[in-house]
């Protein structure tokens, strides 16, 4: 071991390698700091008197699986020049951490691709330590995501937990990234949100989301000039809802016990789309059976298929006609469900024609909401709410790999 290792091996510079123990299966590397060195940690002077010093212990990165610790007697010192009485500053460590800067680094590393207890008993450390380390790196980048570029945006929550936690996410849909996590659902969740948006001047174009009546009017109030897209997503799954509650009416106005079985198994048939219907499985066949039951029921399941075609018109003209007959046939059809639902569309077709001017949806906002859900069945859950956050600020730079 030289002088000249611990600075190319260990990135220690100005300091002089005195000897080396092997304690309890650890490499310990005994160090001694060049007096030339020394300085006031408060003004940086060198007129410094020597008072007393204390051995200090730090870990740094491993040599293959042995744990390493460098030994320095941490020099205590008084300045003539400020009259303070301080120890010397620590190049290689920051202030009240018992690790190197290379041992942050290295732990970092190992945890984009490790869960933080494998980190730690990799390192042979305890996991919160690991933890830390993590929180504070995501605090130094995440912790303010610079909202001044917004253009488009989604927004959307997500149940993160038992006794209905949720969240409320805002993305970025140019970068892919999270610019804001609020607790709890629905307009307050919102509010240092538009706070920070306000301060940030930021010139929203679009917002997608669902049709919720809260997000309405928050978008409205805090960027009026925005357009709101509605998410056809969310449009059709609230279709499925109102076919399932006339699957659900139907099955209980039929006598026939054959009939009722039928209906009883087409629930999930009714909200596949035909292209996903299983045919292995006799799902195509069940489905058709089920629809040659009830006419009603087949009449707002095609209706449903009919309307999924509103989002693929050539352009904005031709779908607003769309809208218009389907809106049209479903008032004629006396089915009270269609009826209802074509209110809805009439009283919200501004933002669902949107689409074509802003051709965005929340499906960015979904698919990131299952990364979510992924991390943290990995994770077991965070009983850190706040490193929850920062982890979710940061997800966007995650990549995961197929393997198998």
């Amino acid at each position: 071991m030289s002088t000249s290792l611990l600075y190319h091996g260990f990135g220690l510079e100005g300091y002089e390698y005195m000897r080396t123990e092997y304690v309890k299966g650890k490499v310990v590397f005994h160090l001694r700091q060049d007096p030339g060195r020394w300085r006031c940690s408060e003004c940086g002077s060198r007129e410094v008197v020597c008072r007393g010093r204390v051995e200090r212990s730090f870990k740094t990165v491993p040599i293959g699986s042995k744990p390493v610790c460098l030994v320095l007697p941490v020099q205590r010192v008084e300045c003539r020049a400020c009259g303070k009485v301080r120890q010397v500053k620590i190049d290689f460590a920051e202030k009240r951490r018992t690790y190197t800067r290379s041992f942050e680094r290295y732990a970092l590393e190992l945890s984009r691709y490790m869960t933080i207890r494998d980190v730690a008993f990799h390192l042979k450390i305890s996991w919160d330590v690991i933890k830390e380390i993590e929180k504070r790196h995501l605090q130094r980048k995440y912790s303010r995501p610079k909202l001044g570029k917004l253009r488009r945006i989604a927004v959307d929550e997500i149940s993160v937990g038992r006794g209905h936690r949720y969240l409320t996410v805002v993305l970025d849909l140019e970068s892919g990234a999270v610019v804001f996590v609020g607790q709890g659902k629905g307009t307050n969740a919102l509010v240092p949100f538009w706070k920070r948006l306000r301060r940030s001047k930021a010139k929203i174009e679009a917002v997608a989301m669902d049709m919720g009546p809260a997000y309405i009017t928050a978008v409205r109030k805090h960027v009026p000039a925005a357009a709101i897209v509605f998410d056809h997503f969310h449009i059709i799954k609230l279709f499925n809802e109102k076919l399932s509650d006339l699957r659900r009416e139907l099955y209980h106005e039929v006598k026939d016990k054959l009939q009722k079985d039928v209906l009883k198994g087409s629930r999930w048939l009714l909200m596949k789309n035909p292209e996903n219907l299983d045919e292995t499985r006799d799902e195509p066949k069940r489905l058709k059976e089920a629809l040659k039951l009830n006419e009603p029921l087949a009449t707002a399941y095609y209706m449903k298929e009919d309307l999924r075609q509103l989002w693929s018109q050539p352009d904005k003209e031709t779908a607003e006609a769309f809208l218009e007959d389907w809106i049209s046939r479903a008032r004629a059809s006396g089915i009270r469900i269609l009826m209802c639902f074509a209110i809805t569309l009439a009283g919200h077709r501004t933002g669902i024609l949107a689409y074509y001017d802003y051709r965005i949806s929340t499906g960015p906002l979904e698919g990131f909401n299952n990364k979510i859900k992924t991390m943290q069945r990995q994770a077991y859950g965070f009983r850190d709410s706040e490193f929850f956050t920062l982890k979710i600020y940061a997800l966007h730079e995650k990549k995961y790999a197929l393997v198998g």
